[in-house]
């Protein structure tokens, strides 16, 4: 029995190997609203300027490093000390500061690859993803723009679309998604964030008719709860994905039951970013199996509210001021059990 006992326990941990120096049955996908990931560079096509040396922030070439080194930590520690094997951002400048991201230690032993587009938002902040080359293989991807067809000068971040395989086995298609913000008014700016919701809805649909067994995966700030208009028009009420198609799962909304959320409005925090996927991600017969989806709250990423009380993510800048911290989102995983 003990001989039988100890060879369970080896397969369990064999086949839970990322690499030929790893034993861990439980991978992650991270999101992360990075909060105005500058450098301190001008550049003369985007509106950064409230982010160089000269402007009232004081942004350096010093605090971008000490930014890095900060999202370093996080992406680490979201994994469990296993570096996250997709890493979906937003509020990214550019492509070089995805570069020296990478490049910043302990990260730098993972060999992170980047999925980035320049989008058209006026301040130039992007979505993007990182990936770890040796757990999945992109095949190709998009940038699907979002636009509102009243207004022609409309600007807001593309939606990035990745397809690729995970583990050898699992066909992913994975959007990273920055809605528009509330920025001049939740009312005002709601049918902003439902036209992204309807343009992200039929890449989805398109996606489902090429390929019915491929496994959606969306994360982003949308700007919006799930339980907001915008974001229950993906999961729908038994209209969308009929038959054998996959159907869409929030499974961030049961995150609104916790004291702690992903963002933080004076008294009141909220769910804005989420992980959404298909249900036949959730299956058994998937080649790696969703186990949960959760906010990471490490204590070092919060500090105390002291104007409404009770704690707060700990931002980089507080108005015009530097606060030393990290963003003013949390992050958001989503862990992964390989089959054993």
């Amino acid at each position: 029995m003990k001989i039988l006992l100890n060879f369970y326990i080896l397969t369990f941990l064999f086949c839970g190997a990322l690499t030929a120096q790893e034993s861990k049955t439980e991978v992650s996908f991270m999101f992360y609203n990075t909060e105005n990931f500058f450098d301190s560079e001008n550049d003369t096509t985007l509106n950064d300027d409230e982010y160089l040396k000269t402007a009232e922030r004081r942004w350096s070439p010093l605090r971008f490093r000490e930014k890095a080194e900060r999202l370093a930590k996080v992406i680490i520690g979201a994994g469990k000390w296993n570096a996250p094997a997709i890493v979906g951002l937003c509020e990214i400048e550019n492509r070089e500061v995805l570069e020296y991201l990478c490049k910043t230690e302990p990260l730098s032993k993972y060999h992170y690859k980047i999925i980035h587009k320049d989008s058209p938002d006026p301040r130039g902040i992007d979505v993007a993803l990182l990936y770890r080359p040796d757990v999945f293989h992109p095949l190709d991807y998009e940038a699907i723009s979002v636009k509102n067809p009243e207004n022609k000068a409309f600007r807001t971040r593309d939606i990035l679309k990745v397809n690729g395989i995970l583990f050898g086995c699992d066909t992913l298609a994975l959007f990273v998604n920055h809605w528009p913000s509330r920025y001049g008014g939740l009312m005002e700016t709601k049918k902003l964030r439902l036209i992204a919701s309807n343009t992200l809805k039929q890449s989805i649909e398109n996606t489902i008719q090429t390929e019915k067994s491929v496994k959606i995966v969306c994360m982003g700030d949308f700007n919006d709860t799930p339980t907001d208009e915008s974001m229950q028009n993906l999961v729908g009420d038994g209209e969308y994905h009929t038959g054998s198609n996959p159907q869409l799962v929030n499974l961030s909304e049961a995150l609104m039951a916790e004291v702690i959320q992903t963002i933080k409005s004076k008294y009141r925090w909220e769910v804005f970013d989420q992980f959404i996927v298909s249900d036949n991600f959730l299956k058994t017969e998937s080649c790696s199996r969703v186990k949960a989806a959760e906010i990471y709250k490490a204590q070092f990423l919060l500090e105390k509210d002291l104007k409404y009380g009770g704690l707060k993510p700990k931002r980089t800048y507080v108005g015009f001021r530097y606060n030393d911290g990290f963003s003013d989102h949390l992050p958001v995983v989503l862990r992964l059990e390989i089959p054993h």
